[in-house]
């Protein structure tokens, strides 16, 4: 039973390891042929929002709201994939969701 607990604790600790790796990674998703983008880390926290200026209409802000949301999933998606990619065979341990969501969520909280 102890070489089970240790294993156990081994593979959390990879585990962590991965996901504070995951943390210093930069994963970019895009906009309306990239006239917005969305830069996140590996674990899904939004760093840096871009948007050029030619994506600003002052009499549609609606439309400018939708392109921020598409570029933040589609960075967060990418993150999602990152994620999976490099956790491999951690991902089955009960922690494979980067971002802590609930079951069938994908990415930070609103962003699914």
């Amino acid at each position: 039973m102890g070489g089970l607990l240790a294993q156990a604790q081994q593979m959390q600790a990879q585990l962590m390891a991965a996901t504070d790796e995951l943390a210093t990674e930069r994963v970019q998703g895009t906009a309306a042929s990239g006239l917005v983008t969305a830069t996140v880390t590996g674990t899904g926290e939004l760093v840096s929002l871009d948007i050029r200026p030619e994506a600003v209409d002052p009499a549609d802000g609606e439309t400018l709201g939708d392109m921020v949301v598409a570029a933040i999933r589609d960075a967060t998606g990418n993150a999602t994939a990152l994620a999976a990619e490099r956790m491999g065979p951690l991902a089955g341990l009960g922690g494979g969701d980067p971002f802590g969501g609930a079951p069938g969520a994908s990415g930070p909280a609103g962003f699914q």
